[in-house]
């Protein structure tokens, strides 16, 4: 720059007036606004879950209303079981009728897609496994999911309302699942039952485990996954129950209290999930002046007989049913001696997530789906490319 520019500019610049700073008046406007919260998006599926909204036309004047999906960011909201299935299902068998009306939820598979037909574990219910779901058709659209309430838990009802307690062995959950399977077929008319994957988690894996074992499934079944049981660890785990039981408040104030619960408490530790399905775990009470009227709906305490019953010679039945078979568990510490051999015998598929606690597919429903379509893949037989028979080959004139 030239002396004659620097002297242009020196000019320019001392005939603006300076501002004085005036602390007064900067106090006066108050502080800035805190920036915006992120979502809580602290679910391993919460992303991909978001960016799946499709804008599209809707009856009313908002003609491009983006549709309603689960409530993102900070909430405590109830999200519901639309969000996940396309219809649910009262099931019950007319000409057994002292059994349960069974509740399910239901996505049909599409084309010759499979089914995965899941059972929750204890003081569980069907929605226990509706992200994880929504996670597999993301990964295999043409993918069923086959959802139910245990007897006892979740919507599914008995004609006195009292009976589940005294019902709850594990041959009667496992002709209770096979009978869902087959009422689901009558009821949507399908020719034949799809490809199924039995997944099972906890007292669920011991159910799945049952009906493998039987063999009623036939051909029909692919193969069964167990998540985060196994019998050695879950006799033990059978000790501290009752104690864990007494821990557990009796009641919340509201719902959103006891997703907060759960989520604070590291049960489930994913919000998304949480959300989902804690609230089919409580029932409003009619006790008028309760301060914590959300009860638990099934009572695990009254469940206490059967314990033993679900798990003694889960790891024999496991390893001896019929079927491809995944072992999905949190830390390897839950292998008993009887599975370790197993595993180094081939016998089955292992996946460990030590990152998650015991509800697996509800800690990490991305990794689940992921590891359970992989399951189905390996072994999936419309994909089975035979070689052609050697009669076939000297028809065409190949020489052999």
């Amino acid at each position: 720059m030239s002396d004659l520019q620097k002297a242009w500019v020196k000019n320019r610049l001392s005939a603006i007036p300076a501002e004085s700073f005036d602390e007064q008046e900067e106090d006066e406007i108050g502080p800035l606004p805190e920036l915006p919260d992120h979502p809580d998006d602290d679910s391993s599926s919460a992303s991909s879950a978001s960016s799946t909204g499709t804008v599209i036309p809707s009856p009313s004047q908002n003609l491009f209303a983006r549709p309603q999906g689960a409530p993102r960011g900070r909430s405590l909201q109830q999200i519901p079981w639309t969000t996940y299935f396309e219809r649910e299902l009262f099931l019950h068998d007319p000409s057994t009728p002292t059994d349960p009306t069974i509740h399910a939820y239901l996505t049909s598979p599409v084309g010759k897609g499979p089914l995965f037909v899941m059972h929750h574990g204890a003081g569980s219910s069907g929605l226990s496994f509706a992200v994880v779901g929504d996670e597999i058709r993301k990964r295999l659209p043409s993918a069923g999911i086959l959802s139910i309430d245990a007897r006892g838990h979740g919507s599914t009802t008995t004609l006195d309302g009292q009976a589940e307690a005294n019902s709850l062995s594990l041959e009667t959950l496992a002709a209770d699942l096979l009978s869902v399977v087959l009422l689901t077929q009558k009821e949507m008319k399908w020719p034949e039952l799809p490809p199924i994957i039995l997944v099972g988690h906890s007292l669920g894996g011991a159910v799945v485990t049952e009906v493998a074992k039987t063999g009623k499934l036939g051909n029909a079944l692919l193969g069964y996954a167990v998540l985060d049981v196994v019998e050695g660890s879950a006799m033990d785990a059978l000790q501290s129950m009752r104690s864990y039981l007494s821990t557990r408040p009796l009641g919340f104030p509201t719902l959103e209290a006891g997703i907060d619960w759960h989520i604070r408490s590291r049960t489930i530790r994913n919000s998304l999930s949480a959300r989902t399905s804690v609230p089919a775990l409580l029932t409003l009470s009619n006790s008028e002046g309760d301060p914590r009227p959300w009860k638990w709906r099934t009572d695990l305490g009254a469940t206490q007989p059967f314990w033993e019953n679900w798990f003694v010679g889960l790891s024999k039945k496991f390893l001896s049913a019929r079927g491809a078979k995944l072992l999905l568990l949190a830390g390897t510490d839950r292998l008993d001696t009887e599975l370790t051999i197993g595993q180094m015998q081939g016998k089955y598929a292992l996946q460990i997530f030590p990152e998650a606690g015991h509800f697996v597919h509800e800690d990490l429903p991305e990794k689940t789906a992921i590891s359970l379509v992989d399951f189905h893949k390996r072994n999936d037989r419309t994909a089975l490319v035979l070689p052609s028979k050697v009669s076939d080959l000297l028809k065409k004139g190949n020489k052999v």
